[in-house]
């Protein structure tokens, strides 16, 4: 009855298309929850429509706040794609060129990789530029929640000798993303989290995504994240200081997940070229564009070209998937360090419904 209550009151705030398929929706999340433990929210829908929305179990434990539609949670490593986006809106702009080397933004940056490194390659993990700032915070977890200047953070993660040339190897560093903020910064003349709220969440009138910095529970209507619940709650936070806030420092909801997702693959917030080379993957080892994947995964019976982000942080884990060509998409977002093989597991039972649902309809 829960479930169905909750679906109720999403039907009555989002537009729901596919009631029809809704007793099958609610039967795949009801099952993970059973059977995996499953504790969160999921979102089918094609182009910007929900077809279906379910919530299951807790978003605080300790306070009884259950989860619903609205409910924010960290999106992980997914804030990557958001600040390529925010990158090549830039582009856009006329503000900023992806293979102009780093030293022409930062001309205090060290000059014998400032003139090899550029955005490009910064965003796509293939700079050779070392995750310093990841070995520091595993090295020593009390500086995780400590703030540092943009500058001063590119000077003690961001500034390594290179592991590799540019464009002749993958490695998934973090510190890439300190570099990309410094110089997005510093040519705009303006913090990031007030760049994403003004270039893209209020044009897209995304209500409840934002940026946060530090433990993201002070962020009002935030989930908690939890390494468990059972036998008892066990929190699991992990702040994200605001030099990483490229990084990993988004939240948001399935809804205006959807939203965003579908007006930049599919609607006009990007330039047709912007959008081409946000989505063009430069490692096809692995898959990775700029800021996040896109694979060919055979969907409903036919290979089918996917955006493919995934995220975690502390206890938060998610997977968001859209069909390029049709918008078909999925967002599952957990806040209980879920097992990521049955996240993706959950999220592909849902894929083929959405096909299966839309089918029936014809």
């Amino acid at each position: 009855m829960h479930n169905l209550f909750r679906l109720l009151i999403a039907a009555a705030i989002f537009p729901i298309a596919c009631a029809a398929s809704a007793q099958s929706y609610r039967d795949i999340v009801t099952t993970a929850g059973e059977g995996s433990g499953f504790n969160g929210v999921t979102l089918v829908g094609h182009g910007r429509t929900v077809d279906d929305v379910q919530t299951i179990g807790t978003a605080r434990a300790a306070y009884g706040v259950p989860m619903t539609a609205t409910t924010r949670f960290e999106i992980g490593s997914v804030s990557k794609w958001i600040s390529a986006i925010i990158v090549m809106k830039l582009v856009d702009q006329g503000k900023l060129d992806l293979d102009r080397p780093i030293s022409a933004y930062l001309p205090d940056y060290r000059k014998d990789t400032g003139g090899k490194l550029t955005l490009r390659r910064l965003m796509s993990h293939s700079s050779g530029l070392p995750n310093d700032v990841q070995k520091a915070r595993q090295a020593d977890p009390s500086i995780r929640g400590g703030e540092l200047d943009q500058a001063e953070a590119v000077r003690r993660y961001a500034s390594g000798d290179l592991a590799f040339a540019p464009g002749t190897g993958w490695d998934y560093s973090h510190s890439n993303w300190l570099l990309v903020k410094a110089v997005v910064e510093r040519m705009t003349g303006t913090p990031y989290a007030r760049l994403v709220d003004r270039l893209l969440v209020r044009p897209l009138r995304l209500r409840n995504s934002g940026m946060f910095h530090g433990d993201s529970a002070t962020t009002p209507g935030m989930a908690q994240g939890y390494a468990t619940l059972l036998p008892v709650p066990q929190e699991k936070p992990n702040p994200i200081p605001d030099f990483m806030a490229m990084a990993g420092g988004f939240y948001t909801t399935a809804p205006d997940l959807l939203v965003l997702m579908d007006a930049v693959l599919d609607g006009r917030y990007l330039s047709a070229a912007s959008r081409k080379t946000l989505m063009t993957v430069l490692m096809p080892d692995q898959h990775y564009a700029l800021g996040g994947r896109v694979r060919i995964e055979r969907i409903a019976g036919k290979e089918r070209e996917v955006a493919w982000e995934d995220g975690s942080n502390g206890g938060f884990r998610m997977i968001a998937r859209r069909v390029l060509t049709d918008g078909h998409t999925v967002i599952v977002l957990n806040n209980t360090s879920f097992d990521y093989a049955a996240l993706g597991q959950l999220g592909g039972e849902l894929m083929e419904a959405s096909y299966a649902a839309h089918t029936h309809r014809r």
